[in-house]
């Protein structure tokens, strides 16, 4: 990706601006109960559904730590370069929005479990991490069609009040739009190997907030952020940026200063809107939570932790490069997902060629997933031993590319035995010389002008009956024998 800093406008570009980013990622842990009670902890079940008078702050009721998500959130803390704390606690951030049902979050603020790591950029760049800290997910507001729709309530649910959440919050180190997407690519990769969330942003397990500003270039101090929300893809987080940038920088030009607050992304517009002004720390009123005791982790178990995490998305790019010869691009792209790298390497095994499973996966399997209607490698029932035994068919001239592909397809949609779908269509490959050899001397007849224009020196005229040739067999016939019977009979 390119990872140059935004110049939005030609303001920003008259007085030299450059921006100053930092991202909080919020992700919700993938653990089987919320963090302070038994309630579960599923997505799309039915509102006020997963609640206890614990996540909804009833008197009397008393916190339990979730260990899963401690161990959760240590792992990432390892897999991102980070301190792991042996000692932390928790603290209640006291605030009231109508999605919190205590009216105060029980998070973590000068004893977080984590402290520093980073993330490394493609271009090479690394952006440090300040923390990563363990708290409760709010509720989700449900606005129920607003005035235009002849209502202008809001409804709330409850179930993800009290999930566990870990909170990843970057350096400024970031300079561009791209490089904010860049960031966050790499993070869900990470997360996504080690298992310990699911990341998807169009569910809410995967949320960003952009804090952003401008200074003149090459200035140390920073300039006036803003805190951007409401974004729901990695493309929306990187217009949202680059609108801020713009934004900030036309404010500058007219003489106007920046005003710290918390601004939403309108995707329809295009445009950030402002919602309140910042909240700072003292806000919140932090203390320690009275209803836990502080968390202390043996060095054995936080050992064990470590010792239980899978190789890394960067750690396989490189391994994928030097063991199998792959490109930087393939690599990147065939480890994108650890379900993709794990049947890549599948196949390869299979197929005993790593470089054509490379270019099966990467072409003729990816356009057959956009045909199915998938989206994810995941969701075909194929596997990589049958796309293994596809590979070899085509490599040993049991069955043509042409044919390969058909069955491709076939396998991508529904699964099955290759050699099986093979024999039920008729693919096989035709190799007898006599056979091919009565197509050939078809072609060559119906083609005299074909035969002519080769003969007098155009070389794309051989391609041509190869192509008609190919076209009378219904792409079965061995195409190097095709090729080889042409030019005996051409001279």
């Amino acid at each position: 990706m390119k990872t140059s800093p935004d110049v939005a406008t030609t303001e920003t570009a008259k007085h030299d601006y450059e921006p100053v980013i930092g991202l909080e990622v919020h992700v919700e842990l993938k653990t089987k109960s919320k963090m302070f009670c038994s309630c579960r902890n599923e997505f799309g079940a039915e509102p006020n559904t997963a609640v206890c008078p614990t996540c909804l702050g009833m008197p009397g009721s008393l916190p339990v730590i979730n260990r899963v998500a401690v161990e959760y959130l240590c792992k990432a803390g390892f897999a991102l370069g980070c301190d792991v704390a042996p000692y932390s606690k928790f603290d209640r951030k006291n605030y009231f929005y109508p999605d919190m049902p205590k009216n105060y979050q029980i998070s973590q603020y000068d004893m977080p479990l984590t402290t520093g790591g980073g993330v490394t950029l493609s271009s090479g760049k690394r952006i440090r991490l300040n923390r990563i800290h363990l708290e409760e997910d709010t509720g989700k507001n449900l606005h129920a069609g607003g005035a235009m729709a002849g209502s202008d309530y809001t409804l709330i649910d409850y179930n993800r009040a009290g999930v566990p959440l870990m909170e990843i919050v970057s350096e400024p180190d970031i300079s561009s739009s791209d490089e904010a997407e860049d960031y966050l690519a790499e993070l869900k990769a990470v997360l996504s190997y080690i298992g310990v969330s699911d990341v998807k942003m169009h569910e809410g397990s995967l949320r960003c907030d952009a804090n952003v500003s401008i200074r003149p270039r090459g200035a140390n101090e920073l300039g006036t952020k803003t805190e951007v929300k409401n974004m729901n893809s990695f493309r929306s987080v990187g217009r949202a940026i680059k609108h801020e940038i713009a934004r900030q920088a036309e404010r500058l030009a007219a003489g106007d200063r920046i005003v710290q607050e918390t601004r939403g992304w309108d995707e329809v517009k295009g445009t950030t809107y402002s919602m309140r002004s910042k909240e700072e720390a003292h806000d919140y009123r932090y203390f320690p939570e009275p209803d836990l005791v502080p968390l202390a982790l043996d060095a054995d178990v936080l050992a064990r932790w470590r010792s239980e995490l899978p190789e890394l998305p960067d750690a396989r790019r490189k391994r994928f490069a030097q063991q199998y010869g792959l490109s930087e691009y393939d690599a990147q792209v065939l480890t994108a997902e650890r379900s993709d790298a794990d049947f890549y390497e599948a196949t390869a095994a299979a197929c005993d060629d790593p470089k054509q499973a490379a270019n099966w996966l990467m072409g003729d399997v990816r356009r057959a997933l956009q045909s199915a209607g998938f989206t994810a490698l995941a969701q075909s029932p194929m596997t990589a031993a049958q796309l293994g035994e596809l590979i070899r068919l085509v490599k040993s001239g049991a069955i043509t590319g042409k044919a390969g592909k058909e069955v491709c397809d076939i396998l991508v949609a529904k699964g099955g035995d290759p050699n099986a779908i093979v024999a039920e269509r008729g693919l096989g490959a035709v190799t007898d010389s006599t056979e091919i050899a009565a197509m050939v001397d078809q072609a060559i007849t119906a083609n005299q002008k074909s035969v002519d224009a080769y003969k007098g020196g155009k070389a794309n005229a051989f391609d041509f009956i190869v192509g008609q040739v190919m076209k009378v067999s219904r792409g079965k016939a061995n195409v190097e024998i095709v090729r080889a019977l042409i030019k005996e009979r051409l001279g």
